[in-house]
């Protein structure tokens, strides 16, 4: 790693967003730690970059303490977090909550973001211009039926966010927030438990964002200058006007 490069730390890196934005900011200069569970995948994501795959579960303190610190240990620094590790389970109602998912997805969406985020601030602080970039959703800011669950746990990661940007106020490090809709990667697949049906039905004659689309906007926020702060982006495809209305071309 060239002594001048400036270190991203990406978490859920091993597909989707994650794995785009991990592309998209290694071709941008940095040097990317990619973080999450399948080393198999993020591996390749990282020959693929020249970026450094650690393991990450960020769901677990002792997990995300050893990444912080193997983070510290080998490259002596951190100056941008992308918090991207989340997802959804079920669309049941709240009457029919599956509450092991509710809390699964609390976890890994809200608990994880906070984690990560708690163990890398000394170091970003420590950079005089660190960034955290956290993906959030739609859902964080609209609910609907089907996503009580999910719009519980982005509404919750939001609000984090955004009590973190008044917190470091007056401190050198930006905070920002990407609340994309309809992306196509397997989000829905993880949603729907693995049935690839009712997940290609979600995208269904509609043209969808990419991962590649949300990671060109994690890149752009990520080297504006350093007393730019883009605080929120709503990121939508021209099919979808809100959460739950979505232009259908016949297929």
């Amino acid at each position: 790693m060239p002594s001048s490069a400036r270190v991203a730390v990406v978490t859920g890196a091993s597909s989707g967003i994650g794995a785009a934005s991990a592309r998209a900011l290694a071709a941008a200069g940095f040097h990317v730690v990619l973080g999450a569970r399948r080393m198999d995948r993020l591996e390749q994501v990282a020959a693929e970059t020249g970026g450094t795959a650690l393991p990450l579960d960020v769901t677990d303190d002792a997990s995300v303490a050893a990444f912080a610190a193997a983070v510290e240990e080998r490259l002596g620094r951190c100056d941008l977090l992308v918090n991207n590790a989340g997802g959804a389970l079920g669309t049941e109602s709240v009457a029919d909550a599956d509450l092991a998912d509710w809390q699964r997805m609390y976890d890994i969406n809200v608990l994880g973001t906070v984690r990560v985020t708690q163990a890398l601030l000394p170091s970003l602080i420590a950079s005089g211009d660190g960034q955290v970039i956290t993906i959030g959703s739609i859902a964080g800011r609209e609910p609907y039926k089907g996503g009580a669950g999910y719009n519980a746990a982005k509404h919750a990661e939001a609000a984090l966010t955004r009590v973190l940007r008044l917190e470091l106020l007056g401190q050198p490090v930006r905070v920002s927030e990407i609340d994309p809709g309809m992306v196509h990667t397997d989000f829905s697949l993880v949603r729907f438990k693995g049935d690839q049906e009712k997940a290609d039905a979600v995208y269904a004659g509609v043209e969808p964002l990419t991962a590649e689309d949300v990671a060109e906007t994690v890149a752009w926020i990520a080297t504006r200058p350093a007393h730019v702060n883009v605080d929120q982006v709503l990121l939508m495809p021209r099919d979808q006007a809100a959460a739950q209305v979505v232009h259908r071309r016949e297929v």
